[in-house]
C-alpha cells in the first residue's frame, strides 16, 4: 500500500513538469513550416529574454506563436510579421536588431570602445616613454656623479 501511495504522489508530482508546450499546426506546404520556423528562432521571448519563442515554454511565448501562425495563414511577409513583433515589444523581441538611428549604438558601441581604449593604453604608453626618457637627461651633475658610483659599486660586486 505504501509502494502505490509513493507511486501516485510521484506520478502526480511529475505531471506538471511532463506538460511541455507542443505546438501542432498544420501548414500549407514546407516552405510556410520552414519560414515559421525562422521567424521562431529568429524572434526572443519579451519574458524569457534570452531564450527565442520557438524554444520558450512561457505562456507569452505561446501566443507569440500562435499570432506568427496566424499572420502565414493571412499570407503576410516575414517582414511584415516581425515588423507586427517590434511594434508591439520594441527592437528588443528581435535577436538582431536593424541598424537604425536607435539602435547604432548596440551596433557599434562595443567597437567605438575597444578602439577608444587602445588609444588611450597607446597615449598614456607613449606619455610614460618621453617621461622616462625625459628623466634620465634632466639629471644634475651631482645626481650623475652619484648614479656613476652607485653602478661602480655594483660592477665591483659581481
Amino acid at each position: 500500500m505504501k509502494r502505490w501511495l509513493a507511486a501516485a504522489v510521484m506520478g502526480l508530482s511529475l505531471a506538471g513538469v511532463t506538460q511541455a508546450a507542443i505546438d501542432t499546426y498544420q501548414f500549407a506546404d514546407d516552405a510556410e513550416r520552414a519560414r515559421y520556423h525562422d521567424l521562431t528562432k529568429e524572434l526572443r521571448c519579451p519574458k524569457c529574454q534570452n531564450q527565442d519563442i520557438a524554444d520558450s515554454n512561457a505562456p507569452i511565448a505561446a501566443d507569440l506563436r500562435r499570432e506568427i501562425f496566424r499572420m502565414l495563414g493571412e499570407g503576410k511577409s516575414n517582414q511584415q510579421i516581425i515588423d507586427f513583433m517590434v511594434d508591439r515589444y520594441g527592437d528588443f523581441v528581435r535577436y538582431k536588431p536593424a541598424l537604425t538611428a536607435r539602435t547604432w549604438l548596440l551596433w557599434f558601441g562595443p567597437g567605438v570602445l575597444l578602439v577608444g581604449g587602445f588609444g588611450l593604453l597607446a597615449l598614456i604608453v607613449r606619455k610614460r616613454r618621453a617621461q622616462s626618457a625625459a628623466g634620465t637627461a634632466d639629471l644634475s651633475p651631482e645626481e650623475r656623479e652619484r648614479l656613476a658610483k652607485l653602478l661602480d659599486k655594483e660592477q665591483t660586486h659581481d
